[in-house]
């Protein structure tokens, strides 16, 4: 998916182009992103399947096809999403991010919660 340049304005006076990407996922049935976070915000939109997120509270957010969800940007905010049904999970992203900036962080499991072992994330 494309993308449209923007100009994004830094401390000290300094622009650094950006690009108003989309980006398509998908998980397939069983898949798991594994922990991480992201730099920006990110908002998506489920196309397909049904996505269940495990956040860093532990907390379980079901998203099926035609809802909306926000990640929050950051450390503070690790998560991880998981297919748990029998379609693909299909979702489209749009992230605002420097070009060449990885689109996620992948990280360790937060205090309490299971390592990166799919299958067993709400445990």
């Amino acid at each position: 998916m494309g993308g449209r340049q923007t100009m994004t304005a830094r401390p000290g006076g300094a622009c650094v182009a950006t690009f108003a990407t989309g980006r398509e996922i998908v998980i397939p049935p069983g898949g798991c992103t594994g922990w991480h976070f992201h730099r920006v915000r990110l908002e998506a939109v489920v196309v397909a399947g049904t996505l269940t997120r495990v956040l860093h509270d532990r907390t379980v957010e079901v998203h099926t096809a035609g809802t909306t969800f926000v990640e929050p940007a950051g450390a503070g905010h690790i998560h991880l999403g998981h297919n748990l049904g029998t379609e693909p999970v299909v979702l489209r992203v749009t992230p605002v991010l420097p070009e060449g900036t990885p689109f996620s962080i992948p990280t360790p499991a937060p205090p309490g919660a299971t390592p990166a072992v799919c299958g067993q994330h709400t445990h």
